[in-house]
């Protein structure tokens, strides 16, 4: 990956000693099964950004100014047990400096060392999963660190609310509270307070691309018809932002296309869209800095 400042945006935002977001690209593609692509997600999602326009409508909110440090990639492949340990080193480095952590991958893997590193650093912690599958399983092709147990160690330790899913293995059904879970085909029903009250104050927030309708974003590894569109996705997230303390998030599993780069902008937009909810809704009692 070559260094350059997320989203084109000027040095002064981009210093670590300055900026209050940390962004951590994991290009990592080791375990996914189907449509390898995975590790070149960040790349794709950087070049994606340096074309958005930085004004956010909707918040009436410029969020780059906050500052966002690109951090240098975890670059750890030699194993997934490897990478997930350099994954979860490099979040709780970012944490303990009291920066706004955030991580773009890479496959779905990545976030069993994010989710362990804001799992300790943060008192009961809820991780909102956002997927097409159940990621449930405790072991898969040998690993347990595999895109297929992505969150199955959160089902343990952390308060986890699944929303989305349309695809699992009847084996993950007994490590699943369905309760706690909103399957695809029942969000036309109003879901969205039922799922907030299920959340403690401090929440985490774990996106894989795959949530999304094919129709609105087919550039990912397992896409799955039945998905999540854009405007219903935003306002659950406002609400999130609004109601809940976001400590830190990730998105992964973005499989960019050469000849179609509409899913790389959703991407972009999506991470800007939640930076600027984090800094619009949460309670900084901060002057916007100038320009």
């Amino acid at each position: 990956m070559s260094k350059k400042n997320y989203a084109g945006i000027p040095d002064k935002y981009a210093r670590i000693d300055d900026a209050k977001v940390v962004l951590i690209p994991v290009p990592y593609d080791g375990t996914s099964t189907w449509q390898k692509g995975a590790d070149k997600g960040p790349d794709a999602f950087l070049e994606a950004s340096e074309n958005m326009e930085l004004y956010d409508i909707e918040t009436r909110s410029e969020v780059y100014k906050k500052g966002v440090y690109l951090a240098p990639p975890v670059t750890e492949d030699s194993s997934p047990e490897k990478m997930v340990e350099a994954v979860y080193k490099t979040t709780k480095n970012y944490i303990k400096q009291d920066k706004f952590v955030t991580l773009f991958g890479g496959e779905h893997s990545i976030s069993i060392g994010s989710i362990r590193a804001f799992n300790e650093a943060f008192e009961e912690l809820t991780v909102v999963q956002f997927d097409a599958h159940a990621d449930l399983r405790p072991e898969y092709e040998g690993s347990k660190c595999n895109h297929a147990c992505a969150v199955h160690e959160a089902s343990k330790t952390t308060n986890l609310v699944q929303i989305g899913i349309r695809s699992m293995d009847i084996s993950e059904t007994d490590h699943m509270d369905e309760n706690q879970v909103y399957f695809a085909h029942d969000l036309y029903e109003d879901w969205q307070e039922d799922a907030i009250g299920q959340m403690t104050p401090n929440v985490f927030i774990t996106i894989d691309l795959d949530a999304f309708d094919p129709s609105i974003l087919p550039s990912t590894g397992t896409p799955e018809p039945g998905g999540l569109f854009w405007y219903e996705t935003l306002e659950f997230l406002k609400t999130m932002f609004k109601k809940k303390n976001v400590v830190g998030f990730d998105i992964v599993e973005l499989n960019p296309n050469k000849s179609d780069k509409s899913s790389d902008f959703l991407a972009a937009k999506l991470y800007y869209k939640m930076l600027s909810y984090k800094f619009k809704y949460a309670n900084f009692n901060e002057e916007d800095e100038d320009e």
